[in-house]
């Protein structure tokens, strides 16, 4: 897998919502677990890992810097 998105399905009081990320570069760096294991995030492990830390290193993605949009 090239691990560059994550979604994100959660329930919020009367329906279930859907939230994408995508990364430009880089990757999610997602625990290494069995694959047969539910992992549990709690939530300022989730935040870690959407703003590009490897949560067992807390080591963060570079920034990336734009100029312009095409």
């Amino acid at each position: 897998r090239q691990r560059t998105s994550i979604k994100i399905l959660y329930w919020q009081r009367n329906g279930f919502c859907l939230w994408q990320k995508r990364l430009e570069k880089e990757r999610f760096f997602w625990p290494k677990q069995d694959s047969q294991v539910v992992m549990t995030l709690t939530g300022q492990q989730l935040d870690w890992l959407l703003d590009g830390y490897d949560i067992a290193r807390l080591k963060p993605h570079k920034t990336l810097q734009y100029s312009s949009i095409l």
